[in-house]
């Protein structure tokens, strides 16, 4: 059926900036459906591809922080990880619940995203994206434009809001067909696909599952700490090192109240934020060593001639 509705007809779509998203507008544009592009920012993903991606396809784009409602899923999803902390399936139901909220609320026809059937082994089967629709209680109303003829059909495409015959049904992790749409549709300035969010990543998850163990009350600003640094953990008390001058900078500007911070004076080297409840003195001095051990040279100074500031967060 095509649509013949006089009243325009309006889509919420999550779009993330990859190539599949792009493609999912698209088509729903084609049909002269109103499109309003969503992304959600997490401490894993963020806007940063899906702006340029709106402003080439001409649509609003709406940023909604989930950071805080994330935790509880990272800390123990209904559905389990996937290869590493990577909780895909309550995160995509997150998502769409959040957008079936606004859906409602704002009188949008229904909802989309870019998915493709198949193409990523633990969110993307059949049986994964009912649950997820099921979870974000938006069963009937999320269309996926790019699978669309090998799903049931929805609520929009049962009422001739979205012509079903001009949908597609890509499947698997092969991407000629979209790259081919890509090019009918002058699509150039797209990013590589890649392996996923930082939570797929072993070194990422690793120090998450280190964080986890350590401080299992950890929130969204622990998280953020993870990306950055070399982490070392001495019973509750956390030391992080710079890697390099940029990553000094940040962990200085993280430091909390009754947080410690050191700098090396007299020599070049990591500069370390300590992190915990109370941090003792023999801590510190295990951090100043870990300094020591991680310059690049000390300039043979002895062990005595080594100078620190030692700054404490008082805010």
């Amino acid at each position: 059926m095509i649509n013949n509705h006089s009243q325009k007809v309006r889509a919420l779509v999550l779009l993330s900036g990859g190539l599949d998203s792009i493609l999912a507008v698209k088509l729903l544009l084609e049909q002269g459906i109103e499109v309003t592009a969503i992304n959600f920012r997490t401490n894993f993903c963020g806007p940063s591809k899906a702006r340029p991606a709106a402003a080439m396809l001409g649509v609003p784009l709406r940023e909604v922080s989930i950071r805080e409602d994330f935790l509880p899923i990272l800390k123990k999803p209904k559905h389990g990880y996937g290869a590493g902390l990577n909780p895909c399936i309550d995160c995509h139901a997150l998502m769409l619940q959040k957008a079936g909220e606004i859906m409602r609320a704002e009188g949008f026809d229904f909802l989309a995203t870019g998915e493709v059937l198949g193409e990523r082994p633990m969110s993307q089967h059949k049986t994964a994206l009912n649950i997820v629709e099921k979870d974000a209680d938006v069963f009937g109303y999320l269309l996926r434009p790019l699978s669309a003829k090998l799903l049931e059909p929805t609520i929009a495409e049962q009422k001739g809001l979205v012509d079903r015959s001009k949908l597609f049904d890509i499947s698997g992790r092969s991407r000629k067909v979209q790259i081919a749409l890509a090019e009918k549709y002058n699509i150039k300035d797209y990013p590589t696909p890649a392996g996923g969010c930082a939570l797929t990543q072993k070194s990422f998850s690793d120090r998450l599952r280190e964080l986890m163990k350590n401080k299992p009350d950890f929130n969204a600003h622990d998280i953020d700490l993870v990306r950055f640094g070399r982490h070392f953990w001495i019973g509750d008390t956390q030391i992080v090192l710079g890697r390099n001058q940029a990553e000094n900078e940040f962990l200085k500007n993280q430091m909390k109240k009754n947080e410690i911070f050191i700098i090396p004076i007299n020599f070049s080297g990591p500069e370390a934020l300590l992190r915990g409840q109370n941090i003792s003195e023999e801590n510190i001095t295990r951090a100043k060593g870990l300094i020591v051990e991680f310059a690049s040279k000390t300039k043979a100074l002895k062990k005595e001639e080594l100078i620190f500031d030692i700054m404490k967060g008082d805010l």
